[in-house]
Formats: C-alpha cells, sequence, structure tokens
C-alpha cells in the first residue's frame, strides 16, 4: 500500500512533533506500507528524517496563507493521490479534496466544547473556532476513518458524524524518551529549598493560569514554602497582562512566583527535571502532551480532573476543579510536607507514562491505514 500524507497545516507543535515521531518510530513496510509520499510547506519537511520509502514533495503554495494551503487542497491534492497513492491520510484533521480511501485525525476539541468557545466571548477567536467545528465535522464524517486521540474525544464527536459515522480508532500520542526520567528520591521541603511548582502551558482562557497563580499566592500567605514557575507563550494577550499584573502585584520581586514566558521544545525536559510538582489546569484537550511528558519525568502531578485528564493519568494523581482556585489549593497544601505521598505519586505517574510510545503510536497507526485501506477489511 502506498500513503500519500497531506502536512499542509502542520508546521509546529503537537502535530509536527507526532508526524516527525510517526515516520522515525517504526518502518511502516513492516506493516504492509510500501512508500510513505508527505507533502507540506519546506520547514516541515525539513524536519523530516530520510529514508529509503519516504517521498518529501513541496508545493510553493504549502509556504503561504492558509487560504493558499486550502486551495491547493482542494483543487492539486487529489491528482497526487491517484497518480501516487492507494490511500491519502490526513493528521490535521481538516481535508477538503475528493481523495478516497482518506483517514483523518481529530487533534482539537476546543472547537468542539460549547462552554470552552464560550470564554472567548465575542472575538474572532470564537468566530473562527465555530468555523473549524463545521469544517472538521464535515472532514470527519466524509472520511473513511477517523483517528481520535482519546476516548474522551471519539465519544464527544461521534454523535456529529451521524449514524454512517466512519470506522474509528483511539490512538494516543507517545513521549520522546529525553523526557523519561525515573523519579527522584523525597526531598524534606524547607524555607531554603521550597516546593518547586511548575506550569508549562500557554496563557489561555482555558488554560486557567489565574486559577494555578491565586492557589498558590493563598499557600504563600499562609506561610508555605512554594514557588511557583510559569512557562509558555501568551495566546491571549489580555490574559498575560493579567497574569503579569497579579505576578507584580503579589509578588513585585519574583521571589516565589514567576512567568518565563515561551520555552522551547529542546528545553522542557530540564524544566521537568528542576521541579518536584507539576500542575495541569487546562478544561479542554483532546491529548494533553505536557501531561504525559511530566508523568514521564518522574514528577507528582496535580490534575485539571476536566475532559480528557482522567483518562490519561488514571488513578496516578491528585485531581483539583480548574475553575476553582480553593481545589487547586488544597490538593496542593496536601503535598508540600508530603515528600512520601509525593513519591508515591511520581512513581505512579511515571510507571502509567510507560504504555505512551511513539513506537506503539506509530505501529498503531500504519495498522489501521492498511485496514481502512483493504476492502476486506472494512468491518473493523
Amino acid at each position: 500500500m502506498r500513503v500519500v500524507v497531506d502536512a499542509s497545516n502542520l508546521r509546529a507543535g503537537g502535530g509536527l512533533t507526532h508526524l516527525v515521531q510517526l515516520l522515525r518510530a517504526v518502518d511502516p513496510r513492516a506493516h504492509g506500507v510500501s512508500s510513505v509520499q508527505v507533502w507540506s510547506g519546506r520547514k516541515t519537511l525539513d524536519r523530516l528524517s530520510p529514508a529509503p520509502w519516504l517521498t518529501v514533495r513541496h508545493d510553493p503554495a504549502l509556504d503561504g496563507s492558509l487560504p493558499q494551503r486550502a486551495h491547493w487542497q482542494a483543487r492539486r491534492l487529489a491528482e497526487h493521490v491517484a497518480r501516487d497513492g492507494d490511500l491519502l491520510f490526513v493528521p490535521g484533521g481538516a481535508s477538503s479534496t475528493g481523495a478516497r480511501p482518506r483517514v483523518v485525525m481529530c487533534r482539537n476539541m476546543l472547537p468542539f466544547e460549547r462552554d470552552e468557545r464560550r470564554r472567548y466571548g465575542l472575538s474572532l477567536t470564537h468566530a473562527r473556532l465555530l468555523a473549524l467545528r463545521a469544517v472538521q465535522a464535515r472532514s470527519f464524517a466524509r472520511a473513511d476513518g477517523v483517528i481520535f486521540l482519546t476516548e474522551y474525544a471519539r465519544q464527544a464527536i461521534r454523535p456529529l458524524l451521524g449514524t454512517e459515522a466512519p470506522p474509528s480508532r483511539v490512538i494516543a500520542h507517545g513521549v520522546d524518551d529525553r523526557f523519561r526520567r525515573p523519579p527522584r528520591p523525597p526531598r524534606e521541603v524547607t524555607r531554603d529549598r521550597p516546593l518547586r511548582v511548575v506550569m508549562v502551558s500557554q496563557l489561555a482562557p482555558y488554560k486557567h493560569p489565574d486559577t494555578v497563580v491565586a492557589a498558590v499566592r493563598a499557600l504563600v500567605a499562609e506561610g508555605l514554602p512554594v514557588r511557583l514557575d510559569l512557562y509558555g507563550p501568551a495566546e491571549v494577550p489580555a490574559m498575560a497582562r493579567a497574569v503579569t499584573e497579579s505576578l507584580r502585584r503579589y509578588d513585585p520581586a519574583g521571589a516565589v512566583m514567576a512567568w518565563h514566558g515561551p520555552v522551547s521544545f529542546d528545553a522542557i525536559d530540564r524544566v521537568y527535571a528542576e521541579a518536584d510538582v507539576f500542575v495541569f489546569a487546562s478544561s479542554c484537550e483532546n491529548m494533553p502532551n505536557t501531561l504525559v511528558e511530566a508523568m514521564a519525568s518522574g514528577l507528582a502531578v496535580v490534575c485539571s480532573d476536566r475532559g480528557p485528564m482522567p483518562e490519561v493519568l488514571g488513578d496516578a494523581g491528585v485531581y483539583f476543579d480548574p475553575e476553582d482556585w480553593r481545589s487547586l489549593y488544597a490538593a496542593l497544601r496536601g503535598l508540600v510536607h508530603a515528600a512520601t505521598a509525593r513519591a508515591e505519586l511520581a512513581t505512579a505517574s511515571y510507571t502509567r507514562a510507560l504504555g505512551f510510545t511513539w513506537s506503539r503510536c506509530a505501529a498503531e497507526t500504519w495498522r489501521f491505514l492498511r485496514e481502512v485501506n483493504d476492502p476486506r477489511g472494512r468491518g473493523f
């Protein structure tokens, strides 16, 4: 089977990481895929490792704007698939081509969660999310197969696809081995060596950085030795200003709380290595990648109780309501001077993260693509 991959909308983040690892972790020929042809922009193609079965293809339109890429997808992609492939794989989710058979991936839950969209109010972002919902739901419904990253996402979206929903498979992402770090022995927390709490996330309404800042502020006001470090870009400038103002007001010297801005993917593992506790406060996710990274890094995890997070973390963490700082305050307070409890949580999360591997993800993906392509295997 020959697979053509439309990676025209994969330029950064988890989608690009997934593509790189998918093509690196497993030889697809072991799963009946004889060749893979990837179409994308130059920067994406430059990230892919050479392989005898891999061909990278470029069109100037794929370095252009979203309308230019969409026009190429609608007008040119089908002829490439007809000539060079037996199946089209669209890991970016949205597909406007008529090429068949076609497998798409669901990556983003934000367009499909009404209450989460409403956090953006009457804005261009809200309008864009509504448009994405329409485009992606149509793309999923017309596909011959859909890959979901979590069962939570599959159950939330399948009702939108009608009674003739295409076959689907839940295939979680893996985690890079450089994150895998067995838990350190527990240490005593003192005023000179405070509990180091870290949050790696963009500043966005559904990520709830304000909840995290308020909870840590209450712990510090109580005299508990805690330090908070926030890492990540500002998706919404107003939220960045609000968080910055809160930090300036409560800790002007940056002695116990700081926002460090964006951190490169190559440096995130060092951020985890310096922490004791990882806080994941998002209320909307498809596959919470930084959560799995922190689990693999051997950290005690305090996690939002929303979305797919309980599915991913299981009983290997402490949960809280991301919209209630008191809930997070209580969860963190119970860990400040509880070295044994932190160690047990770290071991549990590290062990659970062992199941999230790119080799498993790649093997399951190639198998599913082959099953969709095989006319005898359409029963699923």
